[in-house]
């Protein structure tokens, strides 16, 4: 009986020290989880902010590059237009002011920075200078105001202005002449480093190619740039006619009109009889045949009869 209790008495004790084992690993084991439960919240934190500012750096370049994109595109300069302004005006002016309003139309050109081009003048009957044109090439700025004082000079008739734009045909003349250039560039370093007479014959031939198309377009552009530069104003200027009184009978003016009439009606005769006089010859000769025919049967049958 006594055995029998102290057995139960040592199981006893046994399961208490086993609970009480037990009961202080779990506390350890959850001691160790919420000791490691704020490093796994730091280092989480830690990998997000990584994370973060990961993307922020690849985002920076690209609000940069957006900023200077836009800044660029805002401050990028207008084109600037290529126009060639051309205009004509015909201009009546009074009787006799012919060469003085040609001589003002020039001083109003070179007054404002301009030049004469060319002109022309055309005389009436009695050899007055009463008709002509002159051409003026003044700065582009100018033109309008040119205009308004030329057409103050006289009674307008008739006046057009036009304006080409040539703003592509420059842009693909001046993109050319880069690539033109760059081409000259490196066929020249080629002509350097080339070693044999034939390999420096080849580029010398494509690079007097080149520079060729070059001089071509640099004169191209040299023209627009001249025709921008300056406006053309063509001035078309004329004296009113006169128109002369009849006299109050005008018998002479009659006679004198008879007889040229006449003149002119005998010179068309003349003239038609030189014109037909082999086909006269000829129809002469052909009549005066047959007359001699006719004339000679005539003098047999009378023979006969007697």
């Amino acid at each position: 009986m006594r055995y029998a209790i102290k057995k139960f008495a040592i199981l006893l004790i046994f399961v208490l020290v086993l609970a009480a084992a037990g009961t202080g690993c779990g506390s350890a084991f959850e001691m160790d989880e919420a000791a490691e439960a704020p490093a796994r919240d730091q280092g989480g934190q830690a990998m997000a902010t990584e994370e973060m500012s990961y993307a922020e750096a690849e985002a920076a370049p690209m609000e940069e590059s957006a900023d200077a994109g836009s800044s660029d595109y805002i401050n990028t300069p207008p084109l600037e237009r290529k126009i060639i302004q051309n205009s004509y005006i015909e201009l009546e002016i009074g009787a006799g002011e012919f060469e003085d309003k040609l001589f003002e139309i020039s001083d109003i050109a070179e007054n404002n920075g301009g030049f004469v081009s060319s002109s022309e003048s055309y005389s009436d009957a009695e050899g007055k200078l009463t008709s002509g044109r002159i051409i003026v090439r003044v700065p582009a700025d100018k033109f309008d105001p040119v205009i308004d004082k030329v057409k103050a000079l006289g009674q307008v008739k008739n006046i057009s202005m036009s304006g080409q734009d040539v703003t592509e045909e420059y842009i693909d003349l001046q993109s050319r002449l880069r690539n033109l250039k760059v081409q000259e560039e490196v066929l020249l370093d080629l002509m350097e480093q080339s070693k044999s007479v034939k390999d420096s014959i080849e580029v010398q031939r494509e690079l007097s190619n080149v520079q060729g198309e070059i001089e071509v377009l640099q004169g191209r552009l040299n023209y627009l740039d001249n025709m921008v530069s300056f406006s053309t104003i063509e001035v078309y200027l004329t004296e009113p006619t006169t128109i002369r009184e009849a006299s109050d009978w005008g018998f002479m003016d009659a006679i004198k009109r008879g007889a040229k009439g006449a003149v002119r009606v005998f010179n068309g005769l003349i003239s038609t009889l030189i014109i037909i006089s082999p086909v006269l010859v000829f129809v002469a000769i052909i009549v005066i045949i047959i007359w001699l025919i006719v004339k000679s049967v005539k003098r047999r049958r009378s023979r006969k009869k007697e």
